[in-house]
Parts: C-alpha cells; sequence; structure tokens
C-alpha cells in the first residue's frame, strides 16, 4: 500500500514539473520567438526521450513475463519432485509428503507479503530451513531404497525445484539502474521545456495539448515502474500464484 502512495506521489510531482516547465518553454518561447537551427537539436533531444522509453518499457515487459514463467517453472518443478516421493521406501514418505506440503505453502505465500522487504526476507529465511528438511529426508528415504537408481530420479529434480525458487527470487530483485530512470526522468523534463517553447514561439497555446503530452508521459513512466514492482501496483502476477497453490492442494 505504501509502494502505491508513494509511486502516486511521484507521478503527481512529475506530472506538476512536466506541465510546469511546457508553461516555462511556452513563455520563453512568447518572450524570444522563433529561432532558426534549433529542430536538429530538438529532434536528438526527443528522440533520446523515446529511445529511453522504449528501452525501460520494453525490459520491464520482459521481466514481467519471464517473472510469470518462472512461477509456472516452479509449479511443474514442485510437481515433478513431489511424485518422485513415490520412488522411496513407504514407510519414510509420510514426513517426506509433510515436509513437502509445508514448503510448498512457505512458497506460495512468501510473495503475498511484499511489499513488506521485511517480512518477506524473514519467510525466506525459513524457508531455506524447510528446503533443508525437505533435502535431508529425500536423501535418507534414497539410501533407504533397494534401488541404487533412486538417488539418479530424486536428486535432480529436488535441484530443479530448488534451482526454479532461487532463480524466482533472484529475478525479483532484478530492476535497471537508478540512473535510468533518472536520465528517463531529466529527458522526459527537458523535452517538456523544448515542446513548451516550440509552442510558445509560434504564439500556440492549448492547455488541452498540454494535458495530454503530459498525461502521456506520466502514464508512461507509472506503467513500466508498475510492471518493474508487479506485487504492488495495479499490474500484478498475483494470479499466477494459483499455480502454486494449486500444487499445494494436489499433495493434500
Amino acid at each position: 500500500m505504501m509502494h502505491f502512495v508513494y509511486v502516486g506521489l511521484g507521478a503527481m510531482g512529475l506530472l506538476a514539473g512536466v506541465l510546469g516547465l511546457l508553461e516555462l518553454g511556452r513563455r520563453i518561447g512568447v518572450r524570444h520567438g522563433s529561432v532558426e537551427g534549433l529542430s536538429v537539436l530538438e529532434g536528438f533531444i526527443y528522440s533520446l526521450l523515446g529511445l529511453l522509453l522504449a528501452f525501460t518499457f520494453n525490459g520491464a515487459a520482459e521481466r514481467f513475463n519471464q517473472r510469470r514463467r518462472l512461477i509456472i517453472d516452479e509449479a511443474n518443478a514442485m510437481g515433478t519432485a513431489y511424485r518422485r516421493v513415490d520412488l522411496v521406501p513407504a514407510a519414510a514418505q509420510p514426513a517426506i509428503r509433510q515436509a513437502f506440503r509445508d514448503y510448498v505453502d512457505a512458497r506460495a505465500q512468501v510473495y503475498r507479503k511484499l511489499p513488506d522487504i521485511a517480512a518477506t526476507e524473514a519467510e525466506l529465511v525459513r524457508i531455506e530451513g524447510l528446503k533443508d528438511h525437505v533435502w535431508k529426508l529425500m536423501l535418507s528415504g534414497c539410501r533407504e531404497a533397494s534401488n541404487p537408481s533412486t538417488f539418479v530420479m530424486i536428486v535432480p529434480a529436488l535441484t530443479e525445484m530448488f534451482d526454479a525458487a532461487d532463480l524466482r527470487t533472484g529475478i525479483a530483485r532484478v530492476h535497471p539502474p537508478f540512473v535510468v530512470y533518472l536520465m528517463l526522468v531529466i529527458a522526459m523534463l527537458v523535452s517538456s521545456l523544448l515542446a513548451g517553447y516550440g509552442l510558445g514561439s509560434h504564439g500556440a497555446k492549448s492547455w488541452l495539448h498540454f494535458g495530454a503530452f503530459a498525461g502521456m508521459l506520466v502514464a508512461s513512466v507509472y506503467v513500466i515502474v508498475d510492471l518493474e514492482y508487479p506485487r504492488a501496483g495495479l499490474i500484478r502476477v498475483d494470479s499466477f500464484d494459483e499455480v502454486l497453490r494449486d500444487v499445494g492442494k494436489s499433495m493434500k
């Protein structure tokens, strides 16, 4: 909730800045008039703004889709590893299955704690303990099995399940450097100043165009940030967590 408030306040501040620089640029344009030879410079800055918007939006969209795919990959790995429990002796299976259920339930719930970073980190630490517990029980069951190939069947499935979880955790922390967002904001503000100057130098003033220009720029940045943090804003991956919960239910 706090993340949503901060992003909303930031968007309002950016909107005010864009509108303010549009008006400032317009007044400068009215005072000094049109200056020849600036179109190349303006075109470069507008192109840079478009490039930065495209770069950050494309990167955010790719990471958003990757996070959704990783949820499905982890769920599939969980299901495969759980089915391999059938390979260990029957006496060892109840404890292993319960450990699996505890682990899967914890994995299904951990990201629901976001954007509370402290609570999420504490839950990830607890999950590491559950992971070790599942690993030890499965290896113990493999040793008790009469078939030596049990290790070959179980260990890779467990490793894939744990690797999928670690990859999800790592990808959740991957975001563009702050300087990329800083450059994007600077390009937006400079472009707003130049756009306002261009309007003013031709004696034009339209709050409709001002509002459309500022609104589209700010909305684009808002969507980019929302894609980067899909557990806190309007664009979310929460619905894909249902896949993990379905896996947990299948283990009951």
